[in-house]
């Protein structure tokens, strides 16, 4: 039964940023008699959706949820005082709430209300359903994530520049639903203007099974949120690009006259931790970078990556290309940043690396 809760909860990946993505099963031992699941901010969460499919068959059941039944007044009406008037018998969370508006509230005012609730079964799969959402309660901080794209021998571009195309279409279409479960895509005016970047979601590269559950105009974009320190972007001429085509929000990032003003670092360039601490307040906690080698190291020396997204396509452009970062400058082994590889997979003919950079205290 909590399998398919989470199997239900991943059906808002897409959609319900910057809310976590919740799945609920209600049951009578082996018989489903109601499920749901969390699909958009300020809509029913999976208890509501399940209880109303239950109706009066709620009572006596038990309710299966990937994470604690909220207890607080928000958009919405607290789930746990939505459970107990349903007359549910047992309630059974897969983790507790780390939104400190919650944190074992609800399990206590359904304790309370004398229905038994048990926590931690397949806590480890709710864990990784919603790593943006925890690591936001958690440490105020939004869930970075870094793509870059190289040959196989690390290199970015050619000497002149040239760069497109490294990897297949595969892999760029891979990318689209990273990008549609992010609440921002951040890059560069420079990236923007050389390759006329829309940073959007392209509903058409999307896999199929993706396609059939979000039609093309319920698919949520994701917020471009575009470092422009030079103030390129400020200029008319540039109206025309394919960034200000999409419906998406574009915040544009410089140290005045910008959506988000943030200060110059030590290296006169755009605060990125500043940054980082910044984007939550505007209702974003999953980030998607697409960075060149400049702005690939300013996050890897920051710290501020949380997992990096690699692919390598199977060519060979030599020493005299662009490398894949800028030079950290270390000097001991000691000092190397270590990966923890979380998967490796072919994409087409390109090898996708999914890795989590290991940071020394």
């Amino acid at each position: 039964m909590m399998s398919r809760a989470m199997q239900l909860a991943k059906r808002g990946i897409y959609t319900t940023a910057p809310n976590p993505n919740v799945g609920c099963v209600i049951a009578h031992g082996d018989n489903i008699v109601g499920e749901g699941f969390h699909a958009k901010a300020g809509e029913a969460h999976a208890e509501v959706h399940a209880m109303r499919m239950a109706g009066d068959k709620a009572k006596g059941a038990t309710a299966y949820v990937t994470l604690e039944p909220c207890s607080h007044y928000g958009r919405t009406p607290p789930c746990a005082e939505g459970l107990i008037k349903a007359q549910v018998e047992k309630v059974i969370c897969a983790m507790e709430d780390p939104n400190p508006k919650v944190a074992g509230r609800g399990i206590k005012m359904l304790r309370d209300a004398g229905i038994e609730v048990q926590v931690g079964l397949l806590e480890q799969d709710a864990l990784a359903l919603n790593p943006a959402f925890i690591k936001r309660m958690q440490t105020g901080r939004p869930f970075v994530q870094l793509k870059m794209a190289a040959s196989l021998d690390g290199q970015t571009a050619l000497s002149n520049g040239q760069s497109q195309w490294i990897t297949s279409p595969h892999a760029r279409h891979d990318v689209q639903h990273y990008r549609a479960k992010a609440g921002a895509v951040l890059s560069t005016s420079q990236t923007v203007i050389e390759d006329n970047a829309s940073l959007n979601v392209r509903w058409d590269e999307l896999p199929q099974a993706v396609q059939s559950l979000y039609p093309q105009s319920s698919l949520r974009q994701p917020t471009r949120v575009i470092l422009d320190r030079q103030a390129q972007l400020l200029q008319a001429v540039h109206q025309d690009l394919k960034l200000y085509q999409s419906e998406a929000p574009v915040l544009r990032v410089a140290e005045s006259e910008a959506d988000i003003m943030v200060a110059l670092d030590k290296e006169g360039q755009l605060d990125i931790a500043q940054l980082i601490q910044d984007l939550p307040s505007h209702h974003i906690d999953h980030i998607w970078v697409e960075a060149g080698a400049t702005l690939a190291k300013s996050f890897i020396e920051n710290q501020l990556v949380d997992e990096l997204i690699l692919y390598l396509a199977p060519k060979l452009m030599g020493s005299d290309g662009r490398g894949l970062m800028g030079a950290l400058g270390l000097s001991s082994m000691d000092d190397v940043i270590d990966l923890s590889i979380k998967d490796v997979r072919m994409v087409g003919p390109d090898i996708r690396i999914v890795a989590q950079p290991v940071w020394k205290s």
